[in-house]
């Protein structure tokens, strides 16, 4: 079962261990899972409420809103490692998500009209989820992020060697779809980035969520102040960052995120 295919599904056919296997698929915190399961039960007993079905299969769905375990964090020198050891294509989607804190599927549905190379400026606007395009994961990550130029000149060299380049073309398109749809982010972390990690000895089990979390960890290391932090990685609560400083500046933002970058770039091929 999948979030496209459950309107395929009659209400008396859903069943708990379906529910459960479907939220443990989600690449997400479990919070968010949590949240998933209580709205599907509210929608159940809206129905029973209104005679529509008989039982809410969702109330013996097990699922905990607590982190499942703290996500990998990697050190500058494995990152300095793990970035020229990569393909250009991999090396890209590395070096964005780390330098930007990009969400899986916030990074795989970025399009070429997305990314404003004059400006320096990545608009986040959209989200994909097994091939699933949606909305963002909360408004506030639905922001424009700072674009370092070093990470501008990385994107620009990938523009160069993909065949999909214009406007509207996913930057990361897959040719098995002829670029309708983009890669399938799971697959190339783990037939490709996750196993050259392991080759350099990197002992971390890197994922997608331990680039951004790299990310939060390291602007931390570089004295960005709370605001900025929670500006640039577009979190919706001041429990994630506590939200006690003003509007913060875009320069301070640009400054942050260019610290975390330079940390590790010095060793970084830009082209492929």
């Amino acid at each position: 079962m999948d979030l496209a295919s459950l309107g395929n599904y009659l209400l008396t056919r859903i069943n708990a261990g379906e529910v459960e296997l479907w939220l443990r698929s989600l690449p997400l915190a479990r919070s968010s899972c949590a949240k998933a399961r209580n709205l599907m039960s509210v929608l159940f007993n809206h129905g029973i409420r209104h005679d529509i079905c008989g039982r809410n299969p969702i109330r013996l769905v097990r699922q905990s809103a607590k982190r499942r375990k703290i996500p990998a964090i990697l050190s500058v020198p494995d990152i300095q490692k793990l970035l020229p050891a990569l393909p250009l294509r991999e090396r890209t989607l590395v070096l964005l998500d780390v330098g930007t804190g990009l969400r899986m599927s916030e990074l795989f549905a970025l399009k070429w009209r997305d990314v404003n190379f004059r400006a320096r400026e990545i608009s986040v606007t959209r989200s994909i989820v097994f091939q699933v395009v949606g909305p963002c994961k909360t408004e506030a990550s639905q922001k424009s992020i700072p674009l370092d130029s070093y990470l501008a000149r990385t994107l620009r060299e990938w523009r160069k060697h993909t065949k999909y380049r214009a406007p509207d073309d996913w930057v990361f398109a897959s040719p098995a779809s002829c670029g309708r749809r983009p890669y399938w982010a799971q697959s190339i972390m783990r037939n490709l980035i996750r196993p050259a990690a392991v080759e350099l000895g990197i002992t971390e089990h890197v994922g997608w969520h331990t680039f951004r979390h790299t990310y939060s960890s390291l602007l931390r290391a570089t004295g960005a102040d709370i605001k900025v932090m929670q500006e640039l990685l577009r979190h919706a609560s001041s429990r994630v960052t506590l939200d006690t400083y003003t509007q913060a500046v875009t320069l301070h933002k640009r400054r942050a995120q260019s610290d975390v970058i330079r940390l590790f770039r010095t060793s970084t091929p830009c082209g492929g």
